[in-house]
């Protein structure tokens, strides 16, 4: 095996047996980047001389014994997470060139145990997608078929892993943003309970729903960076003041004697591509043979997860980037010549008309309108009232059930530019997912299998489903994840472009 295709625990284990230094496994991801980001775009910045002097600190913590899971390990932060002194843009050109001040306390917890930051991946702008189409800078591309998105919004985080850049990646997750390219990517993609990690360091989108999150090749390693990155921050009110469980214990505890799974099937059988529901039925039946208890479902509110979430989002996003005026942050229309602004109001107007996105503009005037007077009550009161309501849903449906399983993504990855043009088919990509994040809830996507897109049945690509638990269930979640991940081999298949 070569150093690039190691995933984090194996990692660990040959740098902590003086198999490997931090310095070669950092070389050989870098010369993988170097290779191959030419045709993938899952970078924005590469911090190669950072990286390699971090490495040789992190043989020396290993050499005197002070190593952790994640010390020498390289990984990657989607361009949306603070890094001190590193370029921080959130694939948007109004921030391109900024470098922030300080670290996310997620990324700040990974940097003192050793770990290497190789740089910074692409998104969606201001994580504003489902596909990293909507990065000002350039769209990445999915490893299992360039011609294909990797999903979205921390696209960039997963074709890196994907493409064994890295061994696992940090995203953010808002309405689904690393469970589904996980699922487009042949990864396992976690989203932490709401609290369970710090946002500090997060460029806000939507900060009642916003989480940091991770993408990697296995349960157990995104585990270990759960466990890593979790715990109360005093720079976050909403970070949960409660001990950090014993993630990385628990996913080697097998199953419990007997385990209840909810499987709302009126939910998925309308509007799921063929290959991907004979995937979910065919991993349904592994779930059976584990012992588990099968149990269908009704989530009537759930459906409305998405509606919900598209007036939420852009309501609360709206207020977030108004940050952004031309006056405290990267780009001024102020100091463009080709504006040059007479007054205040063409200062904000020229700046964010020329410093946002397309995408990032819809949201805004979208998010404006269900505020604004005479509409909120329609809007945003009314969508909040409905959040209730999936949240008890939630509730509801947990004391029947341990967990809930439904697919990641309706689909295996689209083409390129397929959906740009109808931007409510690109938000439907959200369905199973908007939910889960509007209730709070914890959820990890694990591969499933193959299935042909709708498009072209002569190529097969990965698939997903997804585990939700109730909220801070993330320890026992993550051991039934480990164990249907343990029956199959899914998740050990790589794409070509990466060996």
């Amino acid at each position: 095996m070569k150093l690039h295709e190691l995933d984090l625990s194996e990692a660990h284990m040959k740098l902590v047996k003086g198999e490997i230094s931090s310095v070669e496994l950092t070389t050989a991801c870098l010369e993988q980047i170097e290779k191959y980001d030419g045709k993938i775009n899952a970078f924005v910045t590469v911090t190669k001389d950072e990286a390699l002097e971090q490495a040789k600190r992190a043989d020396g913590l290993i050499k005197s014994e002070k190593a952790t899971y994640l010390t020498g390990v390289p990984f990657a932060v989607k361009d949306v997470i603070m890094t001190k002194g590193i370029e921080t843009t959130a694939s948007s050109n109004i921030l391109k060139g900024y470098k922030a001040s300080f670290t996310a306390t997620g990324v700040q917890k990974i940097l003192d145990q050793g770990g290497v930051l190789l740089g910074k991946t692409n998104c969606d702008a201001f994580a504003h997608g489902a596909s990293t189409e909507n990065s000002d800078f350039f769209p990445t591309k999915n490893p299992w078929d360039i011609e294909r998105v990797p999903g979205g919004s921390s696209g960039g985080s997963a074709a890196a892993v994907a493409a064994r850049m890295v061994p696992y990646a940090l995203g953010t997750d808002t309405g689904g943003s690393i469970r589904q390219p996980a699922a487009l990517t042949n990864l396992v993609g976690l989203k932490p309970t709401y609290g369970r990690v710090s946002r500090y360091g997060l460029i806000a989108m939507t900060s009642s729903t916003d989480c940091l999150s991770v993408v990697s090749r296995d349960v157990n390693d995104s585990a270990i960076v759960l466990e890593a990155m979790a715990g109360e921050d005093v720079h976050d009110a909403t970070a949960a003041r409660l001990p950090v469980p014993d993630f990385t214990g628990a996913v080697r505890e097998g199953l419990p004697e007997s385990l209840r799974v909810g499987v709302p099937r009126a939910f998925f059988e309308e509007g799921v591509e063929k290959g991907v529901l004979e995937a979910i039925e065919k991993a349904i039946e592994e779930f059976e043979k584990m012992g588990m208890e099968i149990i269908d479902i009704p989530l009537p509110m759930a459906k409305r997860g998405v509606a919900v979430y598209y007036i939420l989002t852009p309501s609360e996003l709206s207020s977030n980037l108004e940050r952004f005026d031309g006056i405290r942050y990267q780009y001024s229309a102020e100091t463009d010549p080709e504006e040059n602004p007479q007054n205040l109001y063409e200062v904000y107007t020229k700046t964010r008309g020329k410093g946002f996105g397309a995408e990032a503009k819809r949201r805004i005037m979208t998010g404006t309108f269900a505020l604004s007077s005479g509409y909120y009550d329609a809007y945003y009161k009314k969508a909040s009232r409905v959040r209730t309501a999936i949240i008890n849903e939630f509730d509801e449906a947990f004391k029947s059930v341990d967990y809930i399983l439904t697919p990641t993504s309706p689909s295996v990855a689209f083409k390129i530019g397929e959906k740009v043009v109808d931007p409510l088919s690109l938000y439907l990509e959200d369905i199973f997912l908007a939910a889960v994040s509007l209730a709070g809830l914890p959820a990890v996507s694990v591969p499933c299998g193959f299935a042909s897109p709708e498009d072209n049945p002569d190529v097969t690509l990965p698939v997903g489903l997804q585990l939700i638990a109730p909220r801070f269930g993330e320890a026992k979640m993550l051991r039934v994840a480990k164990v249907y991940e343990q029956i199959t081999d899914w998740h050990k298949k790589s794409p070509s472009l990466a060996n």
